[in-house]
């Protein structure tokens, strides 16, 4: 009877231990998943928010800010629930703050730029950010869209400005390369980077003919091409110049001598 009681309490204390095991584990699970969907939640905050603050150096309208402001609201919805303590407190002010300035911008009219007033920044690294915001700001809207959160008239009209904008960058780029390896008199390499963009111009220019950017750019890319040209003319010219002097040096001294 006593070894019976003694086998049942073994048994009843393995099973505790078991049972608190996989509670343990079960627990674990849960804390783990939680941190893996808040730091998921926070990558899209940071991401959002580092679009957001470059979104100064392009022409973007206020259906496009909103966009980006509501994915932020909805991760700091989400996070607020997965966080404890002080990072709870943190998440819930910021969404108040976001909320506030989601309405503001909601009763504001606001006219939306006009993308010919993009200017291509002359530092490389801005033109770097630029790029990569367009490229990151084009992959939330088609997300965002996808989830049945933009409507796609705008979707169609927002995704064809960016195009547009890349487009501008692209050319306005090579132009610009073709230009600085002018003036460093690389005219080899100066009219192939002007060639590429005039192509590329040429190919957009036979489906939008009315786009005043295009046909600028395009008259533009052709009178560059005309300078590169003369340019590498000249230089050719000039450089016929000393072998021409010299062979009139050889026949010089290579010519019948006179009888004095």
């Amino acid at each position: 009877m006593t070894f019976t009681l003694v086998l049942l309490l073994i048994g009843a204390l393995l099973l505790l231990v078991i049972g608190i095991n996989v509670i343990q584990q079960q627990k674990e699970r849960v804390e783990s998943q939680r941190r893996i969907d808040l730091a998921r939640q926070r990558a899209i905050i940071d991401e959002t928010e580092e679009v957001l603050s470059n979104t100064g150096m392009i022409p973007c309208s206020k259906s496009v800010i909103l966009v980006l402001y509501r994915r932020v609201h909805e991760a700091l919805q989400i996070a607020v629930g997965l966080s404890v303590g002080p990072q709870e407190k943190d998440y819930q002010r910021r969404l108040i703050d976001l909320a506030g300035q989601i309405e503001a911008l909601q009763n504001t009219q606001q006219k939306t730029p006009p993308i010919e007033s993009f200017r291509l920044p002359d530092n490389d690294k801005q033109i770097l950010v630029v790029v990569q915001t367009l490229k990151k700001l084009k992959s939330i809207i088609r997300a965002e869209h996808n989830k049945g959160k933009v409507d796609p008239t705008v979707f169609a009209e927002e995704e064809a400005r960016i195009d547009n904008l890349q487009l501008r960058i692209n050319v306005d780029s090579m132009l610009s390369r073709g230009r600085a390896a002018c003036y460093m008199k690389q005219y080899g390499s100066a009219k192939q980077m002007v060639t590429k963009a005039l192509a590329t111009l040429q190919a957009i220019k036979a489906q939008s003919p009315n786009d005043p950017f295009i046909g600028k750019k395009v008259e533009e890319a052709k009178e560059m091409l005309e300078e590169i040209s003369g340019a590498q003319a000249k230089t050719a010219h000039h450089s016929t110049q000393p072998k021409q002097e010299d062979e009139g040096d050889i026949d010089v001294l290579f010519q019948p001598k006179k009888k004095w």
